[in-house]
């Protein structure tokens, strides 16, 4: 993982540079949320503390702070230029469980491993860029009868 201050995203292959944008077209960015990062991690402290992991332990395409990713097919957001539309929830790997034991568990809840989308409108994104969110539709919550 390497992290960029720039980076072209378009509809036919996600971000420049990352072989699975064109390989999966529902999958071409993942984008994780510093608040649903730091969660994780907060469940995983100690008396130490919290873990100190860097985000892109995660290994997402982008890191967004001070929105809530929506948490349901079909959401729209909006980053500088571009525009992704939501097409599910990330689901944390064995990846994480090699990279800190209990991450994959910590990460699994209210969709803090991010969200996967697919590119609308390609842009060039630059560090700092402005996040909104479009389109938020409601949120389909499991829950267990009883």
């Amino acid at each position: 993982m390497e992290t960029l201050e720039r980076g072209l995203v378009t509809p036919e292959a996600g971000l420049d540079g990352d072989a699975r944008g064109a390989k999966f077209k529902t999958r071409q960015i993942t984008v994780l949320a510093v608040e649903d990062w730091a969660a994780a991690l907060l469940d995983l402290a100690d008396l130490m503390g919290p873990l100190a992991l860097p985000w892109t332990t995660r290994r997402a395409n982008l890191l967004v702070e001070g929105v809530r990713l929506p948490r349901a097919k079909g959401g729209v957001l909006q980053v500088g230029p571009v525009v992704l539309e939501i097409t599910g929830q990330t689901y944390p790997c064995q990846r994480m469980e090699a990279a800190h034991r209990g991450l994959l568990s910590a990460l699994a809840p209210q969709w803090r491993g991010g969200v996967t989308c697919r590119v609308r409108e390609a842009g060039t994104l630059v560090r700092g860029d402005a996040v909104a969110i479009l389109h938020a539709p409601a949120e389909h919550v499991m829950r267990l009868p009883g």
